[in-house]
């Protein structure tokens, strides 16, 4: 059992509707309003809660001759733009503590990268914005290791927190999702979400590129739902192929309904299944 935590209007936690965290990965002009336009369609139409996500720095590129981003100043802008347009909360990423006060005064969520889950600094920072606070399980941590982060969090003042699984490494290029993580992180009181676009993630598959295998993220977010998700991040985009960076794993903007609705019927049997009175 977990207590909700509140984003904006939103609430997500044991006894509220599933909340969709989804956007591209990298903020684009010309596509972002596309995006947010249809999540918004969805979120009255399916009945969840959903929150814009794009990031305007992709710090951790393979390369040092990737596209990096739109920046932090127009991607701010961009963010307060779809937040006016569309109403939807909004979100983005942080990789160094100065972005957290600028971040955090057009956000409504902050998220903190899977790579720099254990930055104590950037923690502490991101707390003290007055913000909820999504942190990626590092793909190098246990799910228990996640309590540290939590109390970094809660002993800096963040109260409303959300942890995340994405995948741990598996070899090299490889990644494996141990559903048990949901289970365990949940345990700790917070929120559980389930990322299934980066879950999926080739890392350096494609040399200065990181590949993915977009196949697996409708049957790896089926499973999360079994298991039990308050939360479900995605990335996706009409034109996956042209996201400047994880184009191999984001999933197609047209199938994003389907995949909702089948994971939504998921998470329904479960809890019905659980709830006083249906044994």
């Amino acid at each position: 059992m977990n207590n909700p935590i509140r984003i904006g209007q939103c609430r997500c936690g044991t006894g509220e509707n599933l909340l969709l965290i989804a956007g591209p990965c990298a903020l684009q002009a010309e596509y972002n309003s596309i995006i947010a336009d249809e999540l918004a369609r969805l979120k009255n139409r399916l009945q969840i809660n959903v929150v814009f996500k794009g990031s305007f720095d992709k710090a951790n590129r393979s390369s040092i001759e990737t596209v990096r981003g739109c920046g932090l100043g127009t991607g701010l802008e961009m963010l307060a733009q779809i937040k006016s347009q569309t109403g939807l909360p909004v979100t983005t990423d942080i990789h160094e503590t100065h972005q957290a006060e600028p971040v955090g005064q057009v956000c409504d969520l902050i998220q903190i990268p899977a790579f720099l889950s254990r930055q104590t600094d950037l923690l502490i920072t991101a707390a003290k914005t007055g913000k909820p606070v999504h942190v990626k399980k590092g793909q190098f941590m246990s799910p228990q290791d996640m309590h540290n982060v939590v109390k970094k969090l809660e002993e800096s003042g963040c109260r409303d927190i959300l942890l995340c699984e994405r995948g741990t490494f598996f070899g090299y290029g490889r990644l494996v999702n141990d559903m048990k993580s949901l289970v365990i992180m949940r345990e700790l009181g917070v929120p559980v979400c389930f990322d299934a676009t980066h879950s999926v993630q080739e890392p350096g598959g494609l040399g200065t590129l990181t590949g993915g295998n977009r196949q697996m993220v409708e049957p790896l977010a089926r499973g999360a739902a079994a298991v039990g998700i308050d939360a479900l991040f995605l990335e996706t985009h009409p034109e996956p192929e042209k996201s400047p960076s994880d184009a191999a794993n984001m999933l197609p903007l047209d199938q994003l309904e389907r995949v909702l609705t089948t994971v939504l019927r998921i998470r329904e049997t479960v809890l019905l299944s659980v709830s006083p009175g249906t044994g």
